[in-house]
């Protein structure tokens, strides 16, 4: 009996009646738990590959993987497109400086999300960014948060309450964390911050999951979280400011990191008392003593 032809992809064609064979069943298996740019995200990201570092050559990952040369070329190409790896000719490909990554490229920042952890930069300058932008985000959802925007703030808090009193899973308690940072992001109503807290989910979730798992009282991340809920119901956009660096500071803590120490006079350096005060030292936010306006 003659050989059914077969599909350019390896296997017989999908038309046919027959049973699959031990290697169409094989290479349907290869192909479903293989994806070489995921595979070089996740290695990449676990600094497996740090900067600098080369990357397996296309032959190489081609028999790793049992895929076609195009494919391994292609799946390199998406990771070239994202900033992460730069190819040579006759020098490989090397994986790129931290700084070059397109860090909010959706693709990128999924990756991040899953593979980033335990990346000590990352996790240094995704904290320094919110510690940058979320505090000023809070205040300007104190004066242009709707009803609307507040019952989703609420909700979300809601649920991060349930999953502490009723003994949910962790990732109930995540999922209500994120969701309570991005109905503030929203409740600004500046389509350029309620977008920037969309693109910057993954990585507010990378830190929220990790900082919330190594938290050892979930209790007190609720409290913070509940100041900042209620200068924002108040309109208290200073109140709201101050109490999302509270929130902050304690996710600091848990990653094992720390708020920017500044000078407290001439004896000595120490923790600002005032937060506001911390951040327009740090330079990196303007000044909130004249109240936010809708103009």
């Amino acid at each position: 009996m003659p050989t059914p032809p077969r599909s350019a992809a390896g296997g017989h064609p999908r038309a046919s009646t027959s049973s699959p064979t031990s290697a169409t069943a094989s290479e349907s298996s290869t192909t479903a738990r293989v994806d070489v740019a995921e595979w070089l995200a996740q290695a990449i990201f676990e600094n497996r590959y740090p900067p600098g570092s080369l990357i397996p050559r296309e032959l190489d990952l081609c028999d790793q993987h049992a895929q076609s040369r195009a494919t391994v070329r292609t799946a390199i190409q998406s990771l070239v497109n994202a900033g992460i790896l730069t190819r040579t000719t006759g020098q490989g490909t090397r994986v790129n400086p931290l700084s070059e990554w397109h860090l909010l490229d959706p693709r990128v920042t999924g990756w991040m999300t899953r593979y980033a952890m335990p990346h000590p930069q990352l996790a240094r300058d995704i904290y320094a960014f919110r510690i940058s932008i979320e505090p000023f985000v809070a205040a300007l959802a104190a004066t242009e948060a709707t009803a609307q925007d507040l019952s989703a703030i609420e909700q979300a808090y809601d649920g991060m309450a349930a999953a502490v009193h009723g003994g949910s899973a962790m990732e109930e308690f995540d999922r209500a964390d994120i969701a309570f940072h991005d109905a503030i992001f929203a409740a600004t109503h500046n389509v350029i911050w309620a977008q920037l807290g969309h693109v910057l989910k993954p990585s507010i979730s990378l830190l929220v999951a990790t900082s919330n798992h190594n938290a050892s009282e979930l209790g007190d991340s609720l409290g913070r979280h509940r100041a900042v809920m209620e200068a924002i119901r108040l309109r208290q956009p200073e109140a709201a400011h101050a109490a999302t660096l509270h929130v902050l500071d304690r996710t600091g803590r848990d990653l094992g990191l720390a708020m920017p120490e500044v000078t407290d006079g001439p004896h000595g350096v120490g923790r600002a008392q005032e937060p506001l005060e911390l951040l327009r030292r740090f330079g990196q936010l303007p000044s909130l003593s004249a109240p936010l306006s809708r103009e």
